[in-house]
């Protein structure tokens, strides 16, 4: 194990039966390890997938990725694309485009420790979704109410996720 923090799961798939029974539980897998000789670059192992997060030079890195709260903004907005095109075909409702702008707001001197009273995190994200297609108002309007009850990312992000970490010196 290298020397940085790693977190990880157990990858499976579910099926899309959507009626009620049996809890239908997946488990994301995700690896993240520092970047030997490298301040704040880190590889990212999703799956099948790889990839790199870095800070920008501002902030101590090389901007070789986006940075972490980037990619949480990346991943709400992505997240809430597919649950609209989820949704959208589950109730029937035509979408030709969806185009989500995220903005989050951080202080980091909570980051940094500079003041304890400020949070390290967002203090908040705004979301702007633009929908294009031949439904009415009041569909689309039964679509964003759908999704903001189904979006698992948003979900995490308003409501309190138990963490459980664990760490071991090697």
């Amino acid at each position: 194990m290298s020397q940085a923090t790693s977190t990880t799961a157990q990858t499976s798939t579910a099926s899309q039966d959507t009626s009620v029974g049996e809890p239908q539980i997946i488990r994301p897998e995700v690896r993240t390890t520092l970047v030997t000789g490298t301040a704040t670059e880190v590889t990212v192992q999703a799956g099948a997938h790889r990839y790199t997060i870095d800070e920008p030079a501002g902030l101590g890195g090389t901007d070789k990725g986006a940075n972490p709260v980037e990619h949480l903004l990346g991943a709400l907005g992505a997240c809430q694309v597919i649950t609209f095109q989820v949704w959208a075909d589950k109730l029937g409702i035509a979408v030709e485009e969806i185009d989500i702008a995220l903005t989050g707001e951080l202080d980091l001197r909570g980051f940094f420790g500079i003041d304890p009273n400020v949070r390290p995190g967002f203090s908040s994200i705004d979301v702007a979704v633009q929908i294009s297609g031949s439904e009415t108002q009041e569909r689309y309007e039964e679509l964003v109410e759908t999704v903001e009850r189904h979006c698992p990312v948003l979900d995490s992000l308003g409501n309190q996720v138990p963490v459980r970490a664990t760490f071991a010196i090697v």
